[in-house]
């Protein structure tokens, strides 16, 4: 059983870091797209292994089912040249600099404040109707904010999708 494990470790493991590098180097970007989705399936596969379903469930659904999909949807709606068209401003490098930093401090807050150096290592198992009923509960607000993001970033790509000959034009009605 253990050499299955292992074989299926190293399968895995291959498949996710082939397709990790199949995204960031293959042409066509959404040939690229599908590499994410399937690092993603893969990053699922190693929690399978982990024995941990529900999260590996909840990577699928969340990554692969919403994120890579929304990539795949916003690179096939947007035009080519408005994703590479670079636009010199040094405001946008400041400001993009300040942002990154105030994210790194916010994260690296959350993770000196939570306790990491006192979990327990043999705590028992969590029951996922516990989980499910904090998800519909305690954590709703969240992902109620999560689905509008993600919508407001497909509204985005459409607007961006828009031919511009359509949107220059005045209805004369």
């Amino acid at each position: 059983a253990q050499h299955m494990a292992d074989a299926v470790f190293l399968a895995i493991s291959v498949l996710t870091i082939g397709s990790a590098i199949a995204a960031l180097e293959v042409r066509s970007m959404i040939y690229g797209s599908i590499a994410l989705m399937v690092t993603l399936a893969g990053v699922a596969g190693f929690f399978l292994l982990l024995d941990a379903p529900f999260v590996a469930m909840f990577q699928i659904s969340v990554y692969v089912g919403s994120i890579a999909v929304l990539i795949l949807f916003t690179v096939m709606l947007v035009r080519r040249e408005l994703l590479f068209n670079k636009i010199e401003d040094p405001r946008r490098r400041y400001a993009g600099i300040g942002l990154m930093i105030v994210i790194m401090l916010g994260i690296g807050t959350i993770i000196i404040g939570s306790g990491i150096k006192s979990m327990e290592v043999d705590a028992p198992a969590i029951d996922f109707r516990e989980i499910g009923k904090d998800f519909l509960t305690y954590y709703s607000p969240a992902l109620v904010v999560m689905g509008l993001i993600l919508a407001s970033a497909v509204i985005g790509a459409l607007t961006l999708a828009r031919r511009e000959d359509i949107t220059n034009e005045q209805r004369t009605d």
